[in-house]
């Protein structure tokens, strides 16, 4: 790059969960600058997953780490990218960093989220965050669709450096 790495910026934790990592998923869902609308829909999504929890008493999740669940089994661990070579474009299968990770995970589930059919933004997310956290939904099949192009592709991961 031309210039230096860019700061990584502090996030404040969110004033419900003391979290940092759902600021980052209310900035990331966030429409025009209203954080308040963004986080309303935020805790009203994780107070319906609360309500539609099937566990019973100890197996009962706590709501947050339902949202946790399903944001780890959206991350994608590989992803292809276009490289070319000779007059030719490969899809070349590599890894993902971390912090990448993350928020493509985030960013699909706000999208897919938003995509289906049920009244408000907050049941959407509820119900995308319960398909997800049970390995199921848009989110994971699209998880699972990127993991498979990478593995279709291995053969053109020595191109990779």
């Amino acid at each position: 790059m031309r210039k230096k790495q860019a700061k990584i910026r502090p996030l404040l934790p969110d004033p419900r969960f003391n979290d940092e990592l759902v600021t980052r998923f209310v900035n990331m869902m966030m429409w025009s600058g209203k954080k308040s609308v963004a986080y309303k829909i935020f805790y009203d999504a994780i107070d319906a997953v609360e309500l539609k929890n099937p566990g019973e008493g100890e197996e009962k999740k706590a709501a947050l780490e339902i949202w946790k669940d399903a944001l780890s089994n959206v991350m994608p661990h590989v992803e292809v990218r276009s490289r070319r070579v000779g007059g030719a474009t490969f899809q070349i299968p590599t890894p993902i960093r971390s912090d990448r990770k993350i928020s493509i995970a985030m960013k699909w589930l706000i999208n897919f989220s938003r995509k289906r059919n049920e009244k408000s933004m907050a049941l959407k997310l509820a119900s995308e965050i319960l398909a997800a956290s049970k390995e199921e939904g848009a989110a994971v099949k699209k998880k699972v669709d990127t993991h498979r192009m990478a593995e279709a592709n291995k053969a053109f991961s020595h191109f990779r450096f």
